[in-house]
């Protein structure tokens, strides 16, 4: 019986980079929304937090996103919205055509 269900796949960071690509390409996204998306188009994939903070980090980091907070309804704090910087999107493309793969 353990054989017949497949283990989950945990996402590695350079995977959770082309994976956030292919989803910001259509539209900005949030952290938890990004995991949930995973994990409902792909359900046999998961993506821990720490995975995903380090990847939209790096992302940040060299200006490949930008970020903004957007306040919500019932929330304390405001939720970090990611998309893709203009200047980046033919390279993200090409990042994001790796997860499609």
């Amino acid at each position: 019986q353990f054989f017949a269900v497949q283990p989950p796949v945990h996402l590695s960071c350079e995977q959770a980079v082309c994976y956030v690509l292919s989803v910001l390409l259509e539209g900005e996204s949030y952290g938890t929304g990004l995991i949930q998306k995973l994990e409902s188009d792909y359900p046999n994939y998961r993506l821990s937090d720490t995975v995903l903070y380090a990847a939209l980090s790096f992302l940040e980091s060299e200006q490949v996103l930008a970020s903004r907070p957007q306040k919500v309804e019932g929330r304390g704090r405001p939720r970090r919205m990611y998309s893709v910087s203009p200047e980046w999107h033919n390279e993200a493309q090409k990042l994001a055509a790796l997860w499609a793969n």
